[in-house]
């Protein structure tokens, strides 16, 4: 997985939730394929490599970091970007120059999962979005996996079936947090 995420291909992955559809996020022709696959528009959330990350390049208040202690887990914070370079700006739904990017936020999350060492090694942010199409049902198990995805993602990494449900996001980046899911 380490070199799928090095060469900019596009591959589905388990997490400790559903199985994932991700590319290196810095990488803005992976993601710009990853949304074409998916038909997905809008913001995408990141695996981070670690909190020290998510800390240096996004704004971490003081509710965002006690919510940050339960990571690793099934757990997503959007947070208010520190660091614009941080991740390719179309990882965050920007499709023109980031200045004219209203709100650059960033969903960030560290799985339960050996999928977060890898991340971490790489030293580059994941995009991880359920491996889907978008509307479609979230993939569990290899025969979930949507035809379109089976085809067009470059690798797939199986490792049994995942039996839980989407992680909790929690949307850190107005006046007062605001539970998503």
């Amino acid at each position: 997985m380490l070199g799928a995420i090095r060469s900019g291909m596009v591959f589905v992955y388990p997490t400790d939730t559903v199985y994932g559809l991700g590319c290196d996020a810095r990488n803005a022709k992976a993601v710009a394929r990853l949304r074409r696959i998916k038909r997905k528009a809008g913001p995408l959330s990141v695996i981070a490599p670690s909190k020290a990350w998510i800390a240096e390049n996004c704004v971490v208040g003081k509710e965002a970091e006690a919510f940050l202690k339960k990571m690793p887990g099934p757990f997503t914070a959007i947070l208010a970007l520190k660091k614009r370079n941080a991740v390719a700006k179309n990882v965050c739904g920007c499709t023109t120059h980031a200045s004219a990017c209203v709100k650059q936020t960033l969903g960030v999350r560290i799985p339960k999962h050996w999928v977060s060492a890898v991340v971490r090694a790489s030293g580059t942010p994941v995009v991880t979005t359920s491996a889907n199409v978008s509307g479609g049902k979230a993939m569990k198990k290899l025969k979930d996996l949507d035809v379109r995805l089976r085809k067009e993602a470059d690798l797939i990494f199986f490792d049994g079936a995942c039996k839980n449900k989407p992680s909790q996001i929690v949307d850190f980046s107005g006046a007062k947090p605001r539970r998503l899911r």
